[in-house]
């Protein structure tokens, strides 16, 4: 009769994943984490105020982020990594004591935007994006210009005026106007009467 090795009866039964190798870690890390840095600085810049702490608490995440690799390369990527940051910024309000209303506010809508969608949801989400490209495609190409450099992008007033070669009244205007026709196309003709007070 063969040698069999002992086990425990504990352990017969039970499979335990390995835990991943470190070079699995850093690989997945780089392949996974690191092109979500884009995304994960524009969600901390809107969310976090003090943006001299913006590149500490990428850091801190990142950190996080790895240590928890360590134990399950966890799947999906994405979610996992905003929640994290999520969480930090939950645990650096609680820290310093101070609650401000946007940052509640801005978690509830998080918690939505970075769950799996539905696939109904996920189709209502690409007719609008559909509708809004095609809305953003009948402005004016200066309006267009404006509106995506400014609320897509994010960038100022100063910012877009630098980039466009305008001054930061002229981008108001064409912020306005941009906006303003979106609302129309988007929603519906609105009469010079109705959008003046």
């Amino acid at each position: 009769m063969a040698d069999k090795p002992e086990t425990n009866r504990e352990d017969a039964g039970a499979h335990r994943p390995e835990a991943p190798g470190v070079n699995d870690v850093n690989a997945w890390f780089v392949r996974e984490v690191l092109p979500l840095e884009p995304l994960l600085m524009h969600y901390l810049r809107r969310q976090w105020p003090n943006q001299s702490e913006i590149e500490d608490l990428r850091q801190d995440v990142y950190v996080r982020a790895h240590e928890a690799a360590k134990k399950q390369i966890p799947h999906p990527t994405k979610p996992f990594v905003f929640r994290i940051a999520q969480n930090l910024l939950v645990d650096r309000i609680r820290r310093e004591h101070v609650v401000p209303i946007e940052a509640v506010a801005d978690f509830d809508e998080l918690a939505i935007a970075i769950d799996t969608p539905q696939p109904d949801r996920n189709l209502i989400a690409r007719d609008e994006l559909r509708r809004l490209q095609a809305a953003l495609d009948k402005l004016p190409p200066r309006a267009r210009e404006a509106v995506v450099l400014g609320r897509i992008e994010g960038l100022s007033g100063r910012e877009i005026a630098k980039r466009m070669g305008i001054s930061a009244a002229a981008v108001s205007v064409h912020l306005t106007n941009g906006i303003q026709a979106l609302g129309d196309i988007l929603y519906g003709e609105v009469t010079s009467q109705e959008r003046k007070p």
